[in-house]
């Protein structure tokens, strides 16, 4: 069964509004074959946007928040406060999240930025991004690590009638990591590359927490150039991926991890720039179609590992939007069985 789900953002800017995406969420996907995920709001503020997220979830490191961002501010034990507001945030958003899907059972999705993303975006106590420094990057993938693993058990408390949990590493900067292309604080250079080698390793880490905890780890990479080889090696059971940015040989490493066991989660719906009405489930089936006969996947015979979803996050949609989003992504996917 082909499954429908999103990305993680939703739109609005207050915490009705999270409550509200909660409801819309379950609304839309609470029912086969949707698969609910966490939603987030990142309209919010800094705490509640993709960094900031999770440096809520990462154990042992605390952070606070300066014009140029979030910083670590070394060690544990000194949060500052927009970092404690962060944690506080999430506590209550997992509240809402709780009390809503009492009695649901199904699959779940959550979703956490990955270590190289957060490694981009996350400067060192003394400056420059976490990136610069080998030792800083490893102490901060192991942190996301551990914590991951303390945010899937707590999610399993939560959501007892989860029959199927999937963690999803938001990795928007990893062709970028892996290329050169982040730059450094003074924006006149360019932080080094990461070495395939190097970025799988930290990736691991991370995947292996997830799995090591009963939970399935996936990947998004809404980017073009994402690396998906590399991550399929470092332990992701599932590719989330824009569509309109695949080259010629992704298509193929994408039919190859569904036909060996692996989840494809397809971003199908642009919504950068949203405009008009959303795609109908009739447009969406057909282009679904036309990829399964380019890549010569058979959708019976995948399970309920091929997943329609959004190219890349909602938070700069409207409700209506995003609402009539899911809802033709579910109807796609009952579609195609």
């Amino acid at each position: 069964m082909t499954l429908a789900s999103g990305v993680g953002s939703m739109p609005g800017d207050d915490q009705h509004a999270l409550v509200e995406a909660v409801r819309l969420v379950l609304g839309e996907l609470g029912e086969p074959p949707g698969l609910p995920f966490v939603p987030e709001v990142p309209g919010r503020g800094a705490g509640a946007a993709m960094t900031g997220r999770a440096l809520a979830v990462v154990d042992s490191l605390d952070a606070d928040l300066q014009p140029a961002g979030w910083r670590l501010t070394g060690g544990a034990g000194a949060p500052g406060v927009d970092h404690r507001r962060a944690r506080s945030l999430l506590a209550q958003d997992l509240d809402a999240l709780e009390e809503a899907a009492q009695g649901y059972t199904g699959p779940f999705k959550t979703q956490v930025c990955g270590p190289w993303t957060l490694a981009a975006t996350v400067e060192r106590p003394r400056g420059d991004r976490v990136l610069a420094d080998h030792g800083a990057r490893r102490e901060l993938a192991q942190a996301l690590a551990e914590g991951v693993r303390t945010h899937v058990r707590d999610l399993r408390r939560r959501l007892p009638g989860c029959d199927r949990l999937v963690v999803q590493l938001d990795e928007p900067a990893l062709p970028a990591v892996l290329a050169a292309r982040v730059p450094t604080a003074s924006g006149f250079g360019r932080h080094r590359t990461v070495e395939p080698a190097v970025a799988s390793e930290a990736l691991g880490w991370v995947l292996d927490a997830v799995r090591d905890e009963g939970a399935e780890p996936w990947v998004h990479c809404c980017a073009a150039g994402a690396p998906l080889s590399l991550l399929r090696g470092a332990g992701a059971h599932g590719l989330a991926v824009d569509l309109d940015q695949l080259g010629p040989a992704d298509h193929d490493t994408l039919a190859e991890a569904l036909e060996t066991g692996g989840a494809v989660a397809l971003g199908v719906v642009a919504t950068a720039v949203p405009g008009g009405a959303a795609p109908t489930a009739g447009v969406l089936t057909e282009r679904v179609e036309r990829w399964l006969d380019l890549t010569g996947v058979d959708p019976a015979g995948v399970g309920g590992e091929l997943v329609l979803t959004p190219a890349c996050g909602m938070a700069g949609v409207s409700t209506e939007f995003a609402r009539a989003v899911l809802a033709a992504l579910r109807e796609a996917a009952a579609n195609l069985g």
